[in-house]
């Protein structure tokens, strides 16, 4: 930590209200997200894949209250029985839920919910495609759309894995995440952040190719 108690090695993005921290763990090298709203020191994390004892740290430092699933696929949800038996409580979409039950969750996210961590507000998205149940989560008055498996650099998620469809996939990316600004960030599940403006473009491409 510096001064000012930010981890620095961990900070992806931040601005005068909101920081965000990301860890990348696991053999499939998920992207694990803490948000955390400066004024009130609270956060939240997105995606408890893999490596617990490293997320736990990382909640611990940052003030993180529950964890949001982007979807249940397993290489997402390593960590939870760690982290719900440290007291942080689980969020997932109810059709995702069943891809759970092994590893346990406290609550469900619905479909426009709007979450408050602090002063922030994450304005949950319905993404069916990858998973039935996939969601993503845009945050308020900044330009940070977090996609799960939904949307990546150069496409759409794979449709190929159970609870997959690819013309449910595309219709959602179209219908409800290109619908933001050009500037938006795209944060996924895997790799490299990307933006609404640089992947609009190429969706007819997706089409015509099929995955």
């Amino acid at each position: 930590m510096n001064n000012d108690g930010t981890l620095t090695e961990t900070l992806h993005w931040s601005n005068s209200d909101l920081e965000v921290h990301k860890v990348v763990v696991g053999p499939f090298e998920n992207n694990v997200f803490v948000l955390r709203c400066k004024a009130t020191g609270e956060g939240v994390l997105i995606d408890a894949a893999n490596e617990h004892e490293r997320l736990l740290e990382l909640c611990e430092q940052l003030g993180v209250k529950r964890v949001l699933e982007t979807h249940g696929h397993w290489d997402h949800i390593q960590a939870i029985p760690a982290m719900r038996e440290a007291g942080y409580e689980v969020a997932v979409t109810r059709a995702d839920a069943p891809r759970l039950a092994d590893v346990g969750y406290d609550v469900f996210i619905d479909d426009k919910e709007v979450i408050e961590v602090g002063r922030m507000r994450l304005h949950a998205i319905h993404n069916p495609g990858h998973t039935e149940g996939s969601i993503s989560f845009q945050v308020a008055n900044t330009p940070l759309l977090f996609t799960g498996d939904t949307l990546f650099p150069g496409g759409a998620g794979n449709t190929t894995l159970e609870g997959g469809d690819f013309a449910t996939i595309i219709q959602s990316v179209e219908q409800k995440l290109f619908v933001f600004p050009d500037d938006t960030i795209v944060l996924p599940g895997h790799g490299a952040n990307t933006t609404i403006g640089t992947e609009r473009p190429h969706l007819q491409e997706w089409v015509d190719r099929g995955w």
